[in-house]
């Protein structure tokens, strides 16, 4: 027959850290994807993800309350904080939400470089600068995040060594930006149809 107290301390130690520490997991990363969603425009989406990071968090507290003298829920509950900030920040990656505008200044034959953006249908505009070295050509493309990889590698095998930067946009309009239609019925890149034609 069980000990009913080794199976309380079990609880208390093991399980109850346990359930702490995958509930701070959720309403933190839950938390940090709202915040990002707020700063990239996405106003509808992050109220809707705010109610269940509340509701995870009210779970996770009341549990520490209820256990206050338990030293392994404070451990738990920090440790998942820590866990969830690092997965929120994964997953928005993985979504690729956004626009970013790539911003490259060189003093080398550019051609090439806007042969490659225009091919792949990325708008693009060129300026004239003067930097330390002299004349310079000032390429800017305001693009999808999902296609920052893709612009970069095409930045790299151009340009080789030239400096670009890469920055955040909260909202654009009247872009160019290349059609991709996916196959899949839910696409992961642009789950809530934002670039979507007419949006």
């Amino acid at each position: 027959m069980a000990d009913p107290v080794a199976s309380s301390d079990f609880f208390a130690w093991v399980i109850l850290p346990l359930l702490i520490f995958f509930f701070r997991i959720c309403d933190v990363s839950l938390g940090t994807i709202r915040v990002i969603f707020i700063a990239k425009g996405l106003k509808y989406i992050a109220p809707v993800i705010g109610f269940f990071e509340v509701i995870i968090w009210l779970l996770a507290i009341g549990q520490v309350m209820n256990n206050i003298s338990n030293v392994a829920c404070y451990i738990a509950y920090g440790g998942g904080f820590a866990a969830g900030t690092l997965l929120g920040m994964t997953v928005e990656e993985r979504l690729s939400i956004g626009t970013v505008v790539v911003r490259v200044i060189s003093n080398e034959d550019i051609t090439g470089l806007l042969s490659f953006l225009r091919a792949h249908s990325f708008g693009v505009t060129i300026a004239d600068g003067e930097g330390s070295k002299g004349k310079v050509k000032i390429i800017l493309s305001v693009i999808k995040r999902q296609d920052l990889e893709e612009v970069v590698r095409g930045i790299q095998h151009h340009l080789p060594g030239t400096f670009y930067s890469v920055e955040e946009i909260k909202s654009v309009a009247e872009g160019v930006f290349p059609e991709k239609k996916s196959r899949l019925l839910f696409n992961h890149r642009d789950p809530f149809g934002f670039f979507r034609k007419g949006k």
